[in-house]
Parts: C-alpha cells; structure tokens; sequence
C-alpha cells in the first residue's frame, strides 16, 4: 500500500531538531520525508499534534525462545520497539550442539525461560534464524553470537581453560555464526560458562569479531566492588583486538560503590581520547533482573545445572558456598553483598508450587518457611532446577540520570519475560519520553529519540533501521509527546503504557489506536557476512 503519514513533528532518528512535514512509503520503504512522493494514496494517516520517529530499537532483549512461541511481543510493540537484539549475556539459542541439550536448557531456563513446544535440533546460528523465519516474527530480529554457546561447542561446561587448539575452534566456530548474519558477539562473564574465560581467550576471540567488523557486547565481570578493573579488563580486549565494545545494561551498583561513578566516568572519556569504540545501553530503572542462580559463587556451577543441584544437596558444599557469599570472592559480583536479603525479589519459578513465592523477597521466603533467607534461596533454586528469576535493587535515580546524558548512551529493555516481570519489559522507552524528557527535562526529545533509533543502529550497524530517509525501511512510530507514560510497577508490572498511538513495521501496520494487528510484520535480520580480512 502507499501510504501518507501528514501533519505530523518529524524527529528523524539523527539527533537534529523535529520539523513539522509529512512521509510517505511504500512496498515497506520509505519514498518521502518532509513532502511526499506520489499521489493517489492507499491510505493516510493524520499525525497532527504527534510526534513521527524511527521505530524504537532495543540493543539488550531476551525474546529469544518466547518469540518462537509469542511471535506478536506485544509488550514490545506496545512501547514503539520495532526492532530487537538476541543472542545477549553471552548464554543463548544457538549454536547448540545436542549433547548438551539438556543441560544448556536448564542453564538458560532462568533467563529466557524454556519449552518442549520449541524444536531444539536447530543446532546452528543459520539453523536458529531459519526456525524465526519459518515461525514468523512480529518485531525484526537481530542476533548476537553468545560466547557461552561457542565456548560449550568447543570444549564444554567444565571451568578450565581452553587449549590453544579449543581457542582457535572458537574463533572458528564464532566465524561461522558471523557468516551466518550475526551481528557479533555476546558475553556476560558472570554467567556460566562465560565466567570461566580470562582476558586473553576474550582477546582472540574478539580477533575474530573484528574481522567482520562485528561489536562485542558485553555484560562485565563486574558492575559493583571491582567494576574499575572489569571495565580496564574489557577496553584492553577492545584496545588488543580491535573489537568495538558495547557494554550491556550500564551501571554501578551498591551503595558502597557508588563513589566510584566518577572514576567510571573518567574512564569512559579516556577510552573517547584514545580512539577507542565504546558504547553502552541502559535501562531507565533503579532494579535490574537476572535469574537467582547469580548469587551463588562460580564455582558452584561448574560442568552445568546438573552438577550444581548435586552440589545443592551436598551439606559440606552448600556451607562452602554460603562462606563465599558471606565473605566474598575477589571479582566475584556478590548480589547478596550490594542488594541485600531484603532487596532481591523472585520474578519467576519452573513449577507451580512455588507460585506464591512470586513478587516475594528473599527475607519474605526465609520469614514463610522459618529458616534463613540464604537458605531458603539455595532451597529455591535447587527445588525450581535454577530456573528463577529476580529483581535487585541496586543504584538511584541520579545515576540513571548521569549515565543517560552520556553521548555513549542508548536506551534498552533488558527484559525478562517470565513470571511477574521487571516493568521494564513493558515501560522503558516510553519512561525515558515520559519521566525523563518530559517531566524532567534531562534531555531533548530529538537527543531522546536519537538515543532509542540512530545512535542504537550505529552500534549495530544496520544502516537502513533507526533513520527517516527515503530508501529506509518504513519502521515508524507515531507517538504523543504530551501523555506518552510508562504505567508498570514492581508489584504490578504488566501494564502497557500510554501516549503510542501508532507502530509500522516494515510499512505494514501493527498497531494503530490501541488496536494490535493479527499479522506478523517482522523480518529476521541477517548482518552482511563480508570479511574485512584477519587483523
């Protein structure tokens, strides 16, 4: 259909200031912006007093397996993301060889949920994105290869080191997930098995990022006590390998840490001075979200979720593991330590009996069952198979602030789905338009919508997505800067949000006036697999 998008404010996804003006597109692609192209159109969309942007581009989602069953993600439509990045914190769908089928599901379970409606013999990155294809997607969907996934292939879940023959297989293999249009590489070093890498195996790695030209994105062994060295130990891997970084979900938690800002800070703008490519998302949320299993010390996972329910049931091994969050690990991000008992929240579990433990702390489970929180955690993830989500609280709204206002700075989900989520799987880009735009003023819309379009697609690089121009794919969002609100709470997340009138992907439109079109709209994104040669 040709269509007609008039009267509308027209922010254009590069930073510049909005004009009043119209765009048309057809055949999924945009013909005109400012005037239209053509005439005799099929439909006309009258934005008048609203605001017409790039469609809202989500770095860190984990949609990964719940795209396959809920294909729509209307939680993400519904807040203007057209769309997202899979593949993220380094523990994924593919590649997946099927020896470790069982447990790599378990691993993931806490994450990105699980299910035996999916077909699991996909195997490989082009065996994962052709199963998208096939299932249909509502949103456009990017990948990112997950260094966990590649470092199992090559030489399973134990915590060691690989040999020099291991680490050149994973160069191989991370090779093959680019070529199949992964748009780089992913890892969260306190997940397991990513945890057990050291710099240099990172370094080689990225060596062959960098050969596509692919990011490295990244979720830091720390982001608390020894946040400083985590994020010297990730600009080296950048500074070594060439590799452009993108840290995940930036931000410095606990209070203790929180003088530390400045030096984060410092360090950034030295990165900027030296030449080096950093960029980073950030949800717009004093809580984050992650699966419960975190707070256990590394070694506790070691060779999969097999090998640690066993240690679970082991007395002399559930005290060693106990000591180590009470006294801590040199490196280790102790969530216990910077959020408390009292501050970490259950999202999610696998089975119905541990339902209505759901939106209760880790004090709360202790005081319901008469034992000690920390016991009363362990028993939960062993009874739930490490399948169990939560929420900590871990920074304030200052900082949100702080780091939002960085040039480095793009806006995120980081949403997980299960359970009773984080409100940020429903809120977060309309709450930067709405609390932090409009009501505080902590930015200009255009800089705003840039932060969520352009500037998300430049650390990608996708060069048709997050820009109004003509040729550009017609991913459009029509929203009002005047009510545009996120609505979700901790206690009661699942709330759409207000002020997105209209969402157009891929010039088909999938919600218009509070109404969600029955179609799927989405592509599955594939990066160029051109090689720029060994570096």
């Amino acid at each position: 259909m040709k269509t007609l998008i008039k009267n509308g404010l027209i922010i254009d996804g590069s930073g510049k200031k909005g004009f009043y003006g119209h765009i048309s597109f057809s055949e999924g692609r945009i013909t005109g912006v400012g005037e239209p192209v053509g005439r005799d159109f099929d439909h006309v969309i009258d934005a008048e007093g609203l605001v017409v942007c790039p469609g809202f581009i989500d770095t860190h989602s984990h949609s990964d397996l719940k795209v396959l069953l809920e294909p729509h993600m209307e939680a993400k439509v519904r807040q203007g993301i057209t769309t997202e990045v899979l593949g993220q914190d380094g523990i994924s769908m593919a590649p997946l060889p099927l020896e470790y089928l069982k447990d790599w599901r378990r691993n993931l379970a806490g994450l990105d949920g699980d299910s035996d409606e999916i077909d699991w013999s996909y195997r490989t990155t082009e065996g994962y994105l052709k199963l998208l294809g096939k299932s249909g997607v509502g949103l456009n969907q990017c990948y990112l290869v997950p260094h966990g996934n590649v470092r199992m292939e090559a030489m399973g879940l134990d915590n060691r080191q690989p040999s020099r023959y291991e680490l050149e297989q994973m160069k191989d293999i991370v090779r093959r997930e680019m070529d199949a249009g992964a748009f780089g590489l992913s890892t969260g070093l306190i997940y397991i098995p990513c945890a057990y890498s050291k710099t240099n195996e990172l370094i080689e790695i990225c060596k062959a990022v960098r050969e596509y030209d692919g990011v490295f994105v990244v979720h830091q062994r720390s982001e608390a006590d020894s946040i400083m060295d985590s994020m010297k130990e990730i600009l080296e891997v950048a500074r070594r390998s060439g590799v452009r970084v993108h840290f995940s979900h930036f931000k410095v938690c606990g209070r203790k840490n929180w003088p530390k800002i400045d030096s984060v800070m410092e360090l950034l703008d030295e990165a900027n001075r030296e030449g080096i490519s950093v960029s980073f998302d950030q949800y717009p949320y004093a809580a984050g979200s992650t699966m419960l299993g975190v707070i256990l010390p590394p070694w506790a996972h070691s060779g999969g979720t097999g090998r640690l329910l066993e240690r679970l049931k082991d007395q002399s091994q559930r005290k060693r593991m106990k000591d180590d969050i009470v006294n801590g690990i040199e490196g280790w991000d102790n969530f216990i330590d910077f959020a408390g008992v009292d501050g970490i929240y259950i999202t999610s579990v696998k089975t119905g009996k541990n339902n209505g433990l759901i939106g209760k702390s880790l004090k709360e489970i202790g005081e319901i069952r008469g034992i000690e929180p920390l016991d009363a955690a362990l028993d939960l993830i062993l009874e739930e198979e490490n399948a169990v989500g939560m929420v900590d609280f871990y920074g304030t709204e200052e900082h949100i602030t702080r780091f939002m206002k960085r040039p480095e700075q793009n806006v995120c989900t980081d949403g997980l789905l299960g359970g009773r989520p984080h409100p940020r799987v429903y809120g977060s880009f309309p709450r930067v338009l709405g609390r932090y735009v409009r009501e505080q003023g902590v930015m200009e819309l255009s800089e705003a919508v840039a932060k969520m379009t352009g500037k998300a697609a430049d650390v990608l690089g996708l060069t048709d997505r997050g820009i109004l121009r003509t040729g550009a794919a017609a991913d459009i969002v029509i929203f009002d800067a005047r009510t545009v609100r996120d609505r979700g709470s901790y206690t009661d997340p699942a709330q759409y949000p207000e002020g997105i009138i209209t969402v157009i992907i891929n010039g088909k439109t999938v919600l218009r006036d509070g109404v969600l079109n029955s179609g799927l709209a989405g592509s599955v994104l594939r990066r160029s697999p051109h090689c720029l040669g060994k570096k």
